[in-house]
């Protein structure tokens, strides 16, 4: 990875220094205080700021979007520095902003997250607004808000985010910005950001007192030991570093017009995918000659990103999940020498050698190969890495094998087949992986631009995951940091209680495997996965029964599950649960919508995948598991199998699909 200057370059590092501008989007409802911090900080600085305005651009009245970026633009033209003041709470509102900065303009952002009844009490007393938003219609509008806000991440384009929650952290970063000087530069990163258990804003609906009894019910689907906000249905990502530009010494200028070009190419051909051009300084020549050309072709800044940081270190450091990653290799695939090689490898340990082997033993100039990361590296525990993809560019320095002899002719074209063999490896592990994110990822043919098989593709169903419903996911991803209510912690799962059980003894085995969200997503390659599941919920059945002989018990997974990340029942047969309340609870266990993982497992080996029942059967009438006799309520129904010592129906007895402490199933499982 580079940090050099180009011999192209007409700009001393010294006078793009001096040169460089910030633009600082303001993130906050009415009431958060923008206006006041940007007033503070124009006041106190001697950096030339101009703050941008909807409430007042248009001629001293509210104006639209598109007067504040074009006063955006001249400010930057005019070698100012930016405030962005507007309430940016969603991702889209931002974008636009973030596509005007060239390699000179930093990008940050200020969150101004304070309780949301600070911002109410706030807007509700003042007078004589900007934006005339003052009284008692402002508690409607800021709640309506809030609603909406989706914190900004430095996936979007920021090199440095800072959050604000309270008076103080606002102080701090109002001093910050006022003592940052003409040439000054702020590091790279997040700053004042909560955990993920602490995320979020307080509920609006809680500052006006009203019951949270319609939220606890909405939130209470599946059970789980912990709760979280994730990052929700994000593209499958590669991050990469510039080939052949360090060790190799090829010119930063060309390289990154193939990179760009490269990448363009790519994305136009493929959905659903993102790339990540990474690099340790936030001063690199490359990163900054590539954001510049990014912009320049209009690239979709949603689906390449450049972003500054450790590539062994993406998610933990710096919250950016990548499942792939790309390593400049050595021609033989060794561990060793210096620079993104020799990081990766000791980053994920022994495994990726062994992997690595068992792949292939030497790599050509101009080519790569994707090599699987075990569960067992710490690479993979620690990021999610689920692949590193090797590749070999041309070389440029005659002290490395392979010296081109600055043959450029053959250089590029060399580092074009490079770049095209990453993308094309990484493109196939997304389509072999393509039941983890919400569509499928689409290759279309390069010559008429409509997608390989459209005819025979089956269409994937959109899955918008609720905050609530990650919750799940958040556990299998960081397990350590979610260890309440955990039973067992194995490399390709994890039991745990479900939080609202159904039963006397309901809990869950849940999937590590990033991606594997539910049960349509299973194929045959997850065969293993699934058999080690089902024998984890039988080693807990086993428990269970030797604590309680009388109980029984059915593993299955729900057709159509509510939370995000496979999920396997593990739920005894007598229901004698507070936390089963309604139809859909007791439907979910007890209609065909309840998929036994034996019939799974056979259904995947003999067909490729498993049947999926219709949610219309969560609204089917109330009737005993046992005996089969109707109800018309719940509270009778628990009444009644309370009582009820009718056989089970025939065919739960047959293929292991009940298991108790009477019968032989325990003992061939």
């Amino acid at each position: 990875m580079d940090s050099g200057a180009s011999s192209d370059s007409h700009i001393s590092p010294k006078e793009e220094e001096s040169s460089r501008t910030v633009m600082v989007i303001l993130v906050g409802p009415p009431g958060s205080g923008k206006s006041t911090f940007c007033e503070a900080v124009i006041s106190a600085s001697r950096r030339p700021w101009v703050r941008v305005c909807q409430d007042t651009i248009g001629n001293g009245k509210t104006g639209t979007k598109a007067q504040c970026l074009k006063a955006a633009v001249d400010a930057l033209n005019e070698g100012k520095s930016v405030f962005i003041d507007r309430c940016n709470l969603e991702r889209g509102q931002r974008a636009d902003f973030l596509k005007l900065c060239g390699s000179l303009t930093d990008m940050h952002a200020i969150v101004l997250d304070l309780p949301a009844k600070v911002c109410i009490s706030r807007c509700v007393n003042r007078t004589g607004h900007e934006g005339n938003l003052q009284g008692g219609r402002a508690a409607v509008i800021v709640n309506k808000m809030l609603q909406n806000k989706e914190a900004p991440n430095l996936n979007e384009g920021f090199s440095r985010i800072t959050f604000c929650q309270n008076d103080s952290d606002v102080k701090e970063a109002i001093k910050t910005y006022s003592e940052l000087g003409p040439s000054d530069k702020l590091s790279s990163g997040e700053f004042g950001q909560k955990s993920k258990k602490e995320s979020g804003q307080q509920s609006i609906m809680k500052f006006f007192k009203k019951s949270a009894r319609e939220e606890n019910n909405q939130k209470e689907k599946e059970g789980t030991s912990s709760s979280g906000n994730g990052a929700g249905n994000e593209f499958p990502t590669l991050a990469f570093p510039s080939i052949s530009t360090a060790d190799f010494q090829f010119n930063l200028d060309k390289a990154s017009d193939i990179i760009v070009e490269s990448a363009q190419d790519f994305l136009k051909r493929v959905d659903n995918v993102r790339l990540a051009l990474v690099d340790l300084s936030d001063k690199s020549r490359i990163i900054s000659l590539v954001r510049e050309k990014v912009v320049k072709k209009g690239i979709d800044s949603n689906r390449f990103i450049t972003f500054v940081g450790d590539i062994t270190m993406l998610y933990s450091k710096g919250g950016l999940r990548c499942t792939v990653i790309a390593n400049a290799a050595n021609w033989r695939l060794k561990p060793g020498g210096g620079g993104v090689n020799a990081a990766i490898f000791k980053a994920a340990g022994e495994a990726l050698d062994i992997a690595t082997k068992g792949r292939a033993e030497t790599l050509n100039p101009g080519s790569s190969v994707a090599v699987p990361l075990p569960s067992t590296s710490p690479l993979y525990q620690r990021e999610g890495v689920t692949h590193v993809i090797h590749v070999l560019g041309p070389n440029m320095n005659p002290q490395r094998p392979n010296y081109l002899q600055n043959d450029y002719t053959k250089g590029c074209k060399i580092l074009r087949d490079a770049y095209s063999s990453l993308f094309e490896s990484f493109a196939s592990v997304a389509c072999l992986e393509r039941n983890k994110k919400p569509k499928l990822v689409e290759l279309k043919d390069k010559t008429s631009g409509e997608s390989k098989n459209k005819e025979k593709r089956e269409e994937v169903k959109s899955r918008n995951w609720g905050s609530w419903a990650l919750a799940l996911y958040n556990t299998a991803m960081d397990p350590e940091n979610h260890k309440d209510g955990l039973l067992e912690i194995a490399d390709d799962f994890i039991v745990l209680n479900d939080l609202y059980p159904k039963a006397r003894k309901h809990v869950l085995v849940l999937s590590r495997l990033n991606g594997l969200d539910c049960l349509e997503d299973a194929k045959r390659e997850h065969l293993p996965m699934l058999k080690s599941m089902h024998s984890a919920g039988v080693k807990w059945v086993k428990k269970f029964l030797s604590e309680d002989p009388s109980l029984h018990f059915r593993l299955g997974y729900h057709s159509v599950p509510s939370m995000r990340q496979l999920h396997l029942h593990v739920i005894s047969q007598d229901f004698d649960s507070p936390s089963l309340k309604n139809k859909k609870h007791w439907n979910s266990f007890n209609t065909a919508f309840f998929r036994d993982s034996v019939d799974v497992i056979d259904e995947i080996e003999e067909h490729g995948s498993a049947k999926l029942s219709s949610e219309k059967l969560l609204e089917m009438e109330l009737r005993c598991h046992r005996c089969k006799s109707a109800h018309p309520n719940i509270p009778k129904l628990k009444s009644h199998i309370a009582k009820c010592r009718a056989c089970y129906p025939p065919h739960l007895l047959q293929n292991s699909r009940l298991l108790s402490a009477s019968n032989n199933d325990l003992n061939t499982n």
